[in-house]
């Protein structure tokens, strides 16, 4: 393909039931300047024949067969082997209202923009019938209240504003249209930087990626139209029940908190790091609530180590949260004691 503006990145693993859905939705686009990526990350099922048979039938779909690395990693391999002016990153259990592209990369172009953010809903397929490929879906309800403190602004501003003043909590590399040389370095460019690719290895890579992405970006702006559909599956990573996935997930949060700690230091404003600090190790504490004391202890103490108390109250809306980073403010421990007491 000659000119190719945009390419859609999808990291395939395991989702033989929902693949041709998500593909379909790309192909009913309104705008012909644009590549599919698929990378079959190792996939056990009939996903390698799948993205093989799009490839064979469509000239603007490529395939990249790899072992098994990780959401992270597919989504790095797919940003190298872009064409595209312009990148966006697709979960292959999700799918795009069709002919929205257009509209997308008029802004785009229209604005000049390095980064796009288009708004989404949650969907569930009718009556689980999860094993058919042609289930119907609907919309999940709940979707306005995941997105507080976010702004759909169309006013141009640039990342480090955007990061403090629109984004929200919620890091999503599914909702942007990204410039891709803010993430990978070009061959011809003259002027060396350090690649912005997905860390490898690790759970909430979307939250430690997008803030790193925003303030490299001068142009930013956001659209209120929903073109992306998130489905809602069970089992999510928040909050797991086995020890050594909630262990990875809680030593992983505090990673996370050591990033915000370390990008901070890069911007002139750290409202929103603040804030992500005070959001997540609420969450962290929440799980180690439900731990024994004993196993509790040294997490405490790492967190205590990155001086992250006390936690920043000042863009929480809500007064029982607020009333709760107060108490862990005075002592994280007695906090955890609480909550582990009110869940018994």
């Amino acid at each position: 393909m000659e000119n190719i503006k945009l390419s859609f990145i999808v990291p395939v693993y395991n989702v033989e039931p929902y693949l041709c859905k998500c593909v379909d939705s790309l192909l009913a686009q309104d705008n012909d300047s644009y590549e599919i990526i698929l990378v079959d990350d190792g996939s056990q099922d009939e996903c390698p024949q799948i993205c093989d048979q799009y490839s064979a039938v469509y000239n603007n779909i490529r395939v990249i067969h790899r072992e098994n690395g990780g959401l992270s990693a597919a989504r790095n391999a797919g940003v190298k082997m872009a064409k595209g002016e312009y990148v966006c990153f697709v979960d292959s259990d999700d799918y795009w209202e069709p002919n929205v592209l257009g509209g997308l990369m008029e802004q785009v172009e229209r604005e000049k923009l390095d980064v796009l953010r288009f708004n989404y809903q949650n969907v569930k397929i009718v009556e689980s019938r999860e094993s058919r490929a042609e289930s119907e879906y609907e919309v999940f309800s709940p979707n306005k209240a995941q997105k507080r403190d976010v702004d759909y602004s169309e006013t141009v501003t640039d990342g480090e504003t955007f990061l403090n003043e629109r984004l929200g909590p919620m890091c999503y590399a599914v909702m942007f249209v990204i410039k891709r040389c803010l993430l990978v370095e070009s061959q011809e460019s003259r002027v060396k930087s350090q690649d912005c690719l997905f860390k490898e290895g690790i759970y909430f890579e979307d939250t430690e990626w997008t803030p790193r992405m925003l303030v490299r970006a001068k142009r930013v702006a956001s659209t209120p139209m929903i073109v992306y559909n998130y489905f809602w599956r069970n089992g999510s990573i928040t909050l797991p029940t086995d020890p050594k996935k909630r262990a990875k997930v809680i030593r992983d949060k505090i990673a996370l908190l050591y990033g915000f700690k370390e990008q901070s230091k890069l911007v002139s404003n750290t409202m929103w790091f603040d804030w992500m600090t005070s959001f997540n190790t609420m969450t962290i504490l929440g799980m180690l609530s439900q731990m024994p004391s004993s196993e509790r202890k040294p997490y405490l103490q790492k967190l205590k180590s990155l001086q992250v108390f006390p936690l920043s109250i000042a863009k929480e809306k809500i007064k029982s949260h607020r009333l709760k980073i107060r108490i862990v403010n005075i002592s994280p421990n007695l906090y955890c004691k609480m909550m582990n007491l009110i869940h018994r």
